[in-house]
């Protein structure tokens, strides 16, 4: 069997995944903040004062991508880092004044392009999606392994 360009699911990923990119990018670009870095602030939303490694683990990003954002995201005053008293190598990220209200404005967009995404979708073809793309991205990982 001969596949056309459009037939690849990695193409159909590729294109949606460019597509949810610029959506959010152009939601999120009034307020200073990118897509990546927006991820490493719904973390802190959700529980202030992770390390960097925690953060690590949970995008699934390497130790110099993550070092960048923080930094990034301290330039812009959204955070302060610090270090962790336990592990003067461990670096805790905690929102400031500014940061949390910036929360109070963005978590609504996450949420709206949420709904947006999943507009039309039954629970249960949102867990069969999150089952699929968690074995697509298994399937990859192990084969670079």
């Amino acid at each position: 069997m001969n596949l056309t360009f459009q037939d690849y699911i990695s193409i159909k990923i590729h294109q949606t995944d460019l597509s949810l990119t610029n959506y959010i990018k152009s939601k999120l670009e009034p307020f200073n903040l990118a897509p990546e870095q927006n991820l490493i602030m719904m973390l802190l939303w959700e529980q202030d004062g992770l390390t960097q490694n925690q953060l690590v683990t949970k995008l699934n990003k390497d130790k110099t991508n993550v070092a960048r954002m923080a930094w990034n995201l301290e330039k812009k005053g959204f955070i302060v880092r610090s270090h962790c008293p336990a592990d003067r190598r461990a670096m805790k990220l905690f929102l400031t004044d500014f940061g949390t209200e910036l929360g109070e404005q963005v978590i609504p967009i996450a949420e709206e392009f949420d709904q947006t995404v999943c507009k039309g979708l039954t629970e249960g073809e949102l867990a069969e999606l999150d089952r699929l793309l968690s074995k697509i991205n298994l399937n990859v990982t192990h084969s670079l392994s």
